[in-house]
């Protein structure tokens, strides 16, 4: 109960209550004129289209939409083709001046979609709940939930907890295959949600600040559509980063401007993975952070005009190459670090089993004890490979399609054998060590 509080509590309901749907065109935030031209573009596009229709599209309730509806027609921009008695059943086709008009529209601003919130609209209730959000008070069963399916590195947790706590950025570093991504991503999970507009208005134009590949929908949502109740977001971006994707770009075809993972993370987490490893210099792209960082606001710019929006995220730096590749003014602002040695046998077997479990499995005990055996010293009958979760996860996966295609009802050790040899970085491990090679090959016989 103490979490369902938690991410829900008394300020997100007082939010729920400020972004109530607006039922007439003097409550709304945007301007009349935008949405005549929203609602005259969607008619246009469509040739025919029901107010329940435009109501689906735009999110504005059918009052709105029968002012401006009754408007576009006294003006002879659209006209009533049929429908019932009941206004939203109302069919409208546009007429020859609105399809004029609604064609220079779309080549001024092709946007359509959900209606937008202004942008003071979004700036204020989003000041609302970023003002004073650290430190945060995170109940034990919240911690508890989101750790559970998290094996060993007790003080990776600790170290994690804090920086959600305190709203600190850190450094997590290590092998490739110890867990650092996985461990990155349960973080988000113990910030409290937060409440945006899917798109904003800024002088006519539509920012879309909502993005479903980053921001998952909460189960309760506001009344009114154009805003969206999400968890604190994670947002993941790796060796593909350039400076250019940081920055907020016009898309054409959608004709919104798209916002960067900076704006994306407002709220969350951002974890820049594989850093050293991108085609430009990971300082230079770090250095696009800092004001963003700093002032947890950022600037972008909207047909030339600057626009302040909100950018508060706690930082997550990733890498596997040596932790003096990063400048230690950037260290500073990740103050925090989490090294991640490589898992124990036990530890690696745990995960392997519950990677099975997960997939629901059914296997015969010898066979944990066998892929234990994978990581054991060479001196104690082992094979002394280097374990990585990333092994415990793939070995699992392909022992299920192996059992699946030799047509088995259960995941044997002759088919973890076979699962064992299909896995390339076991294989090169195995053949690039020659008493092992051998050993294996020897009992292969």
């Amino acid at each position: 109960m103490e979490s369902l509080n938690y991410y829900h509590d008394e300020r997100m309901d007082k939010m729920f209550k400020l972004v109530k749907q607006p039922k007439t065109l003097k409550d709304i935030d945007i301007s009349e004129s935008f949405i005549k031209n929203l609602v005259l573009k969607i008619i246009s596009t469509y040739g025919i289209i029901r107010v329940n229709q435009i109501h689906d599209i735009t999110g504005l309730h059918v009052d709105i939409l029968e002012e401006i509806l009754q408007k576009l027609e006294s003006d002879n921009m659209c006209a009533q083709t049929g429908g019932s008695f009941m206004f939203s059943s109302v069919e409208y086709s546009i007429n020859k001046s609105g399809h004029e008009k609604a064609q220079q529209m779309m080549q001024e601003n092709p946007y359509i979609g959900i209606a937008p919130v202004s942008y003071d609209e979004y700036y204020t209730i989003m000041e609302a709940q970023i003002s004073g959000r650290f430190p945060l008070d995170i109940p034990k069963e919240v911690i508890q939930n989101v750790m559970k399916d998290v094996v060993g590195v007790e003080d990776a947790k600790k170290t994690l907890v804090a920086s959600s706590i305190g709203g600190t950025g850190f450094f997590i570093y290590g092998a490739p295959g110890t867990g650092k991504t996985f461990l990155s991503s349960k973080m988000s999970n113990m910030l409290p949600p937060l409440l945006m507009p899917k798109y904003i208005e800024f002088s006519e134009s539509v920012i879309q600040l909502y993005d479903p590949d980053f921001h998952m929908k909460s189960p309760d949502q506001p009344e009114d559509p154009r805003w969206v109740k999400v968890s604190a977001p994670f947002v993941f971006i790796g060796s593909e980063l350039t400076i250019n994707k940081l920055e907020t770009l016009f898309n054409h075809e959608k004709g919104v401007y798209e916002t960067s993972p900076i704006i994306k993370a407002n709220g969350g987490v951002l974890l820049l993975d594989d850093l050293g490893r991108q085609k430009e210099d990971h300082n230079a792209i770090l250095n696009r952070l800092i004001v963003p960082l700093e002032n947890k606001r950022d600037v972008i710019y909207i047909k030339g005009s600057p626009v302040i929006v909100h950018t508060q995220f706690i930082p997550i730096l990733s890498t596997n190459l040596n932790i003096n590749i990063v400048d230690e003014a950037h260290l500073r602002r990740a103050p925090m670090h989490i090294l991640l040695s490589p898992p124990s046998p036990d530890e690696i077997v745990e995960v392997f089993k519950r990677n099975l479990d997960e997939l629901q499995e059914k296997y015969d005990d010898s066979i944990l004890e066998r892929f234990r055996n994978v990581y054991i010293p060479i001196s104690d009958g082992g094979e002394q490979l280097k374990p990585t979760f990333a092994h415990a996860r793939d070995i699992a996966h392909i022992a299920q399609s192996i059992r699946i295609r030799n047509d088995e009802e259960v995941i044997t050790p002759e088919v973890l054998e076979e699962a064992l040899d299909a896995h390339i970085l076991i294989a090169m491990q195995r053949k690039y060590t020659p008493e092992l090679f051998e050993k294996v090959m020897s009992q292969k016989k």
